[in-house]
């Protein structure tokens, strides 16, 4: 089965707001930012960019504003295009093909807890919408539905635009599952902080958070581990396990937006309700992770 991937260092971007308004000027400068330090895709209005809260206007505009970043480069957008309704889910996935962008992640039904039958006719409607890759997102600690590896097989063998699953389980167990069973799947890493033991048994690349602030140290960890150069692949990941650690301090992305905040990336710290600012005693503590790390500016 020949398939087009999207593979490789990909960051989950943040979205930037001022004013309870979406920043567009600072997204722009944090996509390129992405695409200088080495980045081979940009993931926009999934969880991290707080898609939840986002109105549809707001979503198709990150979609847009993140293909425009990307024209002329080599780096590609895998727009977020989930929902728990399927007919949004299709709708936001044929706007993202018609404005260019060149896959599309699709996280799994939230809140209304389908079967494994329901998951399949789903994601089979998505893909069937589009002619664009469809990687799909396995996240159950935030969705409350857990995508089983028999039924992500099912959909990469039943559809031929679907390659792949970013895995947010946190299951190492789950992933070698998958692998062993279809070794020809994608499988992305959507856990920092085991991004190593993933793409060293055999994953693709990586959906980060902690790539928004450090989008190099991610693109080298995703290099080395993808040319079987594990060694190095394995320094960078445990050189970024503070970092990886305290940035799921509270819930994502509230951590990750004060960081970029702290490093002078962000020039507000805003979330939309009801996510709120962090802790001021987290907060301290990310400041001080930081100081650990050398954090590249736009």
């Amino acid at each position: 089965m020949n398939k087009n991937v999207i593979i490789g260092s990909m960051t989950a971007l943040i979205t930037p707001f001022k004013e309870g308004k979406l920043d567009e000027q600072t997204y722009s400068k944090l996509i390129k930012r992405q695409i200088a330090n080495g980045i081979s895709a940009v993931v926009p209005v999934g969880t991290t960019g707080e898609s939840a809260t986002l109105t549809h206007d707001e979503h198709r505009v990150c979609i847009e504003i993140a293909v425009d970043a990307c024209k002329g480069t080599d780096v590609k957008v895998l727009a977020g295009a989930g929902s728990n309704a399927t007919h949004e889910a299709i709708g936001l996935a044929q706007f993202a093909q018609a404005h260019g962008a060149d896959g599309i992640l699709s996280v799994a039904p939230y809140y209304n807890k389908p079967t494994q039958k329901g998951l399949y006719l789903h994601y089979k409607a998505i893909a069937s919408s589009v002619d664009l890759p469809v990687l799909l997102y396995n996240v159950p600690g935030r969705t409350g539905c857990d995508i089983a590896a028999d039924t992500i097989i099912k959909l990469f063998n039943d559809c031929e635009n679907i390659y792949g699953v970013k895995e947010a389980s946190g299951s190492i167990d789950k992933c070698v599952d998958l692998l062993a069973h279809e070794p020809r799947l994608s499988v992305l890493s959507g856990e920092d902080a085991i991004n190593y033991p993933i793409l060293s048994n055999g994953g693709k690349g990586v959906i980060s958070v902690t790539a928004n602030l450090l989008p190099d140290y991610t693109a080298k960890l995703t290099k080395f581990a993808l040319q079987n150069e594990f060694l190095k692949a394995k320094q960078i990941n445990d050189d970024l396990y503070a970092i990886n650690k305290i940035l799921f301090c509270e819930s994502n992305p509230i951590p990750i937006k004060a960081a970029m905040y702290i490093a002078g990336l962000a020039p507000s710290l805003e979330y939309r309700l009801p996510l709120c600012e962090p802790s001021a005693e987290n907060l301290k503590k990310i400041e001080n992770v930081m100081k650990q790390y050398t954090i590249k500016g736009f």
